[in-house]
């Protein structure tokens, strides 16, 4: 930005970087999920555990430990120790690759800190952001916690769509937070109307995401592998067959697919509906550079959700096919959408209430 000075666009370069590297996170998060990789490493070792086992011995330590749990004597009772490695191998860079952020994030404070970088203001965002790290990774491991006990074969759906969903707000706040230290006020102009109906579609969207770490997590893309009807029928019978009412809306495969359908064609609406005005508004030259992307965006996610689905009958357990790159892309785009919708919150918010 114009105005800032060299100190403050280290700074933003150096958050930027972070989000670089959280999406860089989310998506391991997703490769992990897709390979079933999740419960590999059966404990928490924080200083240890960066090192993955270093000779045959502590790789035979490390199968016996797997094959303790639910996953490995229900599921994947006839893996070897190679196809224990592979999946070994993608939870332990998930981890590292958290672990390398944190060292970043931390390093990089100190260091601005230092050199006296680092404004008045922005040490709370950090400590803020510091203390969201942590707990995100608290909550991944009482995710991967809720996978070794009793007989589940995978983590429960719920914790990881709160990991998901913890990692999104996450990701936000960072972009948030280096928003307003590289887009320049000259770039931002307020647009009532934009930023309002741009509120509704974040949060939306939030939900959109929640419930695609819903249908990950119980894998139920395919219980359903067939559009634009659901089995054939538009509104299935079995929408609400589980008791109490509420457990439906997390643990019903049908009405979770279903409420991330009928989510998808509601953004898909807004956003048509949203793009003229968008189109229609000449603002500040980032805005109408960005302004045309939502559609676009909106319009592969969709296609990519249709793709996904109907490839899920695909699926064929330990190897990688259409339908995994088809649903990483599908994650990935989503993230893209909701990161571009709060850069776009940001342009068009009332300045002085989102200093």
């Amino acid at each position: 930005m114009s105005t800032m000075n060299q100190s403050t666009k280290k700074v933003a370069i150096w958050l930027l970087i972070g989000v670089g590297m959280t999406i860089v996170q989310i998506a391991l998060g997703g490769i992990t999920r897709l390979t079933g990789s999740g419960l590999s490493i059966t404990q928490w070792d924080v200083i240890t555990g960066s090192l993955p086992p270093l000779n045959e011995q502590q790789w035979i330590e490390a199968f016996k430990k797997y094959q303790q749990t639910p996953q490995f004597q229900i599921l994947n009772f006839d893996f070897t120790l190679s196809n224990f490695k592979f999946i070994f191998f993608w939870e332990w860079f998930h981890r590292l690759w958290a672990r390398t952020i944190g060292l970043v994030f931390a390093v990089g404070f100190i260091w601005f800190l230092v050199k006296k970088s680092l404004k008045k203001e922005m040490i709370t965002p950090f400590i803020v952001l510091f203390f969201l790290g942590a707990l995100q990774g608290l909550i991944g491991w009482i995710m991967v916690a809720s996978g070794l006990t009793g007989d589940a074969v995978y983590v429960k759906p719920t914790k990881l769509a709160l990991h998901f969903i913890m990692a999104m707000g996450l990701l936000c706040y960072t972009s948030w937070f280096a928003f307003q230290l590289s887009i320049a006020s000259t770039q931002r102009f307020y647009h009532k109307k934009i930023n309002q109906t741009n509120t509704w579609l974040i949060v939306i969207v939030f939900l959109q995401l929640m419930y695609g770490a819903l249908m990950a997590g119980h894998k139920a893309a395919n219980v359903a592998a067939t559009w634009p009807t659901i089995n054939g029928e538009w509104f299935p019978q079995s929408l609400f067959s589980h008791q109490p009412f509420l457990l439906n809306f997390i643990d019903n495969t049908i009405l979770v697919h279903f409420v991330h359908r009928g989510l998808a064609y509601m953004i898909l609406i807004i956003i048509l509906i949203w793009s003229k005005t968008l189109f229609a508004t000449n603002g500040t030259p980032l805005f109408n550079r960005i302004k045309k992307w939502p559609l676009i965006i909106v319009l592969l996610q969709v296609g990519l959700g249709i793709v996904t689905v109907l490839s899920s009958t695909g699926i064929v357990p330990g190897k990688w096919g259409l339908f995994e790159w088809m649903a990483q892309l599908h994650q990935l785009v989503g993230m893209v959408l909701l990161l571009l919708l709060v850069m776009i919150f940001y342009v068009t918010a009332n300045q002085s209430e989102t200093k």
